[in-house]
């Protein structure tokens, strides 16, 4: 009980120092409100909340209980800020810009862009350029690799204005590129995404975090929109 009681008073510490700063929470520590599996109305059970964290659980997730949990709402010019960590050998990613037309779209990864979510050195995709912790996946290799050992807590966040995107991963800046122009559409055309022509085209778009069969856990969600940034790192 005491361990339950500190964790949700440092919760509650964070989200009102990080208020003051202009962000807000995207996930209140206690519930699933404002979030949803892609193409339900509601979050899967393969998404628990435990002690002030998301975890993603994939015993939990048989059973057609698992899925990318996706914001109810989207978004266009923005700050996010997500701490996470990974199981030995997981694999995840925070995707945005997603277009949820579930109908037309069978996942949040034919439309959105993604922050890789990885254990570099356990999983197969550490092999793959562009596939690591901190890359913008297949697009882009991060510029360092500040990430830290499995099981301890990463901070990233994704800086979107105006066109302009920006990768930090514990409080290094790792990817710095401009959306949508000619070069943006040449990376698009040389990468795994280049049959898929909504991808990486729409300017809003809701936020998920991915669910790709492993345990990883995420807290200290937070985003500031652009028109209330008065600072924003990374991003002048």
């Amino acid at each position: 009980m005491k361990k339950i009681i500190t964790t949700v008073l440092v919760f509650t510490l964070f989200q009102t120092m990080q208020a003051q700063k202009g962000f807000k929470p995207l996930f209140d520590g206690k519930t699933t409100t404002g979030w949803h599996t892609y193409g339900k109305t509601s979050a899967s059970s393969g998404w628990k909340v435990e002690d002030g964290v998301l975890h993603f659980d994939p015993e939990a997730a048989k059973n057609g209980q698992g899925g990318d949990l996706v914001t109810d709402a989207e978004y266009e010019n923005f700050h996010l800020k997500v701490d996470w960590k990974v199981a030995p050998n997981a694999n995840s990613g925070i995707i945005f810009y997603i277009n949820e037309n579930a109908q037309k779209y069978k996942n949040t990864y034919e439309t959105g862009l993604e922050m890789q979510v990885l254990d570099n050195d356990g999983h197969p995709d550490g092999k793959i350029t562009k596939h690591r912790a901190g890359d913008l996946y297949d697009l882009i290799q991060s510029k360092s690799e500040p990430v830290k050992p499995v099981g301890e807590w990463n901070t990233a966040e994704i800086v979107c204005k105006n066109g302009k995107l920006t990768y930090v991963l514990n409080g290094v800046i790792v990817v710095e590129t401009v959306l949508w122009d000619d070069n943006f559409k040449a990376l698009v055309a040389g990468s795994k995404f280049a049959a898929w022509p909504a991808f990486g085209t729409f300017k809003k778009g809701k936020i998920a975090l991915q669910d790709h069969g492993n345990n990883v856990w995420y807290r200290n969600i937070m985003i500031k929109e652009w028109n209330t940034m008065e600072t924003t790192t990374g991003c002048k």
